[in-house]
Parts: structure tokens; sequence; C-alpha cells
């Protein structure tokens, strides 16, 4: 997911792309930890698109 892709996008259509992506990022950390999951990069993958959404959720807030 791009930074320009998120910009588009209203503050509670952040808010909530914010919270499902933190949901899957807990379904594939418990995945992790049951042995279940093939591609452990997805998780850093997760964790950055976590990131950028709250970063222009931020932006959006203060600006």
């Amino acid at each position: 997911m791009k930074a320009k892709e998120l910009e588009g996008y209203s503050v509670d259509e952040l808010q909530k792309k914010s919270d499902e992506l933190s949901q899957e990022l807990f379904n594939l950390k418990f995945q992790l930890h049951t042995g279940h999951l093939d591609n452990t990069a997805k998780i850093s993958q997760l964790r950055k698109d976590i990131a950028r959404t709250k970063t222009i959720l931020h932006q959006k807030l203060a600006g």
C-alpha cells in the first residue's frame, strides 16, 4: 500500500483501515506462534502499512 493511495481516504476510513490492519497483524502473529504462517515477511509489511496509515491520519488531523 502506498502513501499516495491513503491520502485520498477520509479520517474515518483511515481509522477503519488502521483497525483492520491491526487485526490482521494480530492474526498473523497468532499464526506465527502456532507454526501455521508460511510468509513471515507479511508481518513486517503489515507493520509498515499500519505506520503509513497512522502517519497520514495524524497529518490529516493536524492539518
